[in-house]
């Protein structure tokens, strides 16, 4: 089997050190791994599948030789060291939401837009973290009939926004529990025993940045340019694992016993829907795995041509690592 050299941009962060996980569990075929950082961490040694491996600073002329370039660093950084990567020859797979909704930029989660993977020139972009969640457990759903329009609440877990968010809920359980006061550092309100309503910057019509991802990133992934979203987003104090609670409209509505039937065949999901036996997805119980559970999956019944479910999954892994990784795995899959 061919051996493939990879780089992992923002390789000390939370994605980062998964992606590294990942690429051993998947058994990618890597012959030389290049950890990439900041002045902060370059020097440093990780091990590496019993070998040890020096971090990297990141810097023009450090991706030359490499094949494949995954990004785990923030729109800035990515921004910086694209043209670079593109330049070396390797193809660069960014988590960042920097070059997402570019035109010459697939957007491609594997087992709903697989194909787009080959369109690329240089960069394939990875989708937001609930976005990938959302269109995984729906994509079976649009086979059946096309989606008009979804109506989302997303509930996210706090390393959504990095290794430090599970430290202070943490922190902070543990201090609320003391009677003592509470500093909120990562998030502008106490998380512990807490709901912020609020994920991302002010952007349009009373929406937040992170809540227009889901339309715009949904209608590409999708190919539904007609596709519209109306998503609330809200930091729960859950340490790991999204949730999303989606009430979709179609031209011609499923039964739900046509949906359980699609999610349960679906790639990369799992049907968890007993609500008499008390079976549902939970963040618990999908965190550290890679597929999206759905259930709750019930008619709308403010609309006949409606469906609702409730679906969950690991964001740091599908929603971001394990995403990355699959798509790279097309790409060398479809060279032979």
């Amino acid at each position: 089997m061919k051996q493939y050299k990879v780089g992992i941009l923002g390789a000390t962060g939370s994605v980062g050190r998964e992606m590294m996980k990942i690429l051993l569990e998947r058994e990618f075929p890597v012959s030389e791994l290049h950890l990439f950082a900041s002045e902060r961490s370059a020097g440093k040694v990780v091990a590496w599948n019993g070998r040890p491996i020096q971090i990297e600073l990141a810097s023009d002329d450090a991706f030359k030789g490499l094949d494949i370039v995954l990004g785990a660093a923030e729109n800035d950084v990515a921004k910086r060291f694209a043209p670079a990567i593109v330049k070396a020859g390797a193809v660069f797979i960014d988590n960042s939401s920097a070059f997402r909704l570019r035109e010459d930029v697939p957007l491609v989660v594997p087992e709903v837009n697989g194909e787009d993977v080959f369109n690329h020139r240089g960069i394939i972009a990875n989708p937001n973290c609930s976005t990938i969640i959302a269109v995984t457990a729906i994509n079976a759903l649009r086979q059946l009939s096309p989606i008009v329009s979804i109506v989302a609440s997303t509930y996210q877990a706090v390393s959504g926004a990095g290794a430090a968010g599970p430290v202070e809920l943490s922190e902070q359980v543990s201090a609320v529990m003391k009677g003592q006061p509470v500093q909120p550092k990562v998030f502008p309100y106490p998380i512990a025993f807490n709901l912020i309503p609020q994920i991302g910057s002010e952007q349009e019509s009373g929406y937040t940045s992170e809540e227009m991802k889901l339309q715009y990133e949904g209608q590409k992934i999708l190919h539904l340019p007609a596709l519209r979203v109306s998503c609330t987003c809200v930091r729960v104090p859950v340490m790991r694992s999204h949730s999303l609670s989606l009430t979709l409209r179609f031209h011609h509505c499923p039964t739900v016993f046509e949906a359980r039937r699609a999610i349960q065949r679906a790639p990369g999901c799992k049907l968890v829907d007993d609500l008499g036996e008390g079976q549902y997805p939970m963040p618990l119980d999908t965190s550290d795995q890679d597929l999206v559970f759905v259930g709750r999956i019930r008619p709308d019944l403010t609309d006949e041509d409606g469906l609702c479910l409730w679906c969950c999954g690991d964001q740091i892994r599908k929603g971001a690592a394990t995403n990355a990784v699959q798509i790279a795995e097309l790409l060398i899959n479809g060279e032979g």
